[in-house]
């Protein structure tokens, strides 16, 4: 099985040639896109000599990842950020979880105080939400650690071109009853105020109920 890792960046330079690093220990097959950034990250990026993809101007996360994916010729994805929030030393886990046939493999966070409050509240509201809407018991919701095959992919290709992109990749793998596993992963916080806000909440849960009633009619 050909797996390849995507790792999509926007304003990166400080973190991506340490992402790439930890992730060439686990996998060779690597592609970073680079989402429209203003400092070194497209330059520190390829001097790791791995395939570097760059947007002109910045796109948002979904179209970064889709870029990627459909870029390659893989057999699987594992998509990990570049922001040093995700540990690549669960690669492995997520290789032997493709490899055991699963056709998503979720990463899920483990919930304690190093994880904001305001973030702590959110996930559990849209993780709530994607229980009910589409009976998948997610225990992270928000969280870009994850892994699907390619044969999956062309069930869940999602709309979204930015941060809404993991609530529709869920929403598309429970509409298309896809089988799936997840792993816990560290939880790293290195910018507290990064990530997902209130009103993105609100707007994903919103997303998620729309999809679902779009899926029924």
């Amino acid at each position: 099985m050909k797996i390849v890792a995507i790792i999509p960046a926007y304003n990166e330079e400080e973190n991506i040639v340490k992402v790439i690093a930890g992730v060439k220990k686990y996998l060779k097959n690597i592609i970073v896109v680079d989402d429209g950034s203003k400092d070194n990250t497209v330059e520190a990026a390829k001097a790791q000599n791995i395939t570097v993809l760059h947007h002109i101007i910045n796109l948002g996360k979904g179209a970064a990842l889709k870029t990627g994916i459909e870029y390659s010729d893989a057999d699987a994805f594992i998509l990990i950020d570049a922001d040093m929030q995700h540990s690549p030393e669960h690669i492995p886990e997520f290789i032997k979880a493709l490899e055991e046939g699963h056709d998503m493999v979720f990463g899920y966070r483990q919930i304690n105080k190093s994880m904001p409050f305001i973030l702590r509240f959110g996930n559990t509201v849209i993780n709530r939400s994607t229980k009910y809407l589409y009976s998948l018991p997610i225990k992270d919701s928000t969280c870009g650690f994850r892994a699907f095959t390619q044969e999956a992919y062309q069930k869940i290709k999602w709309n979204a071109s930015g941060y809404f992109v993991e609530g529709e990749m869920i929403a598309n793998a429970g509409n298309a009853k896809l089988t799936y596993t997840q792993i816990p992963i560290k939880t790293i916080y290195s910018d507290k105020y990064k990530g997902t806000t209130v009103l993105d909440g609100i707007k994903i849960v919103g997303n998620m109920i729309a999809w679902k009633v779009k899926k029924w009619s």
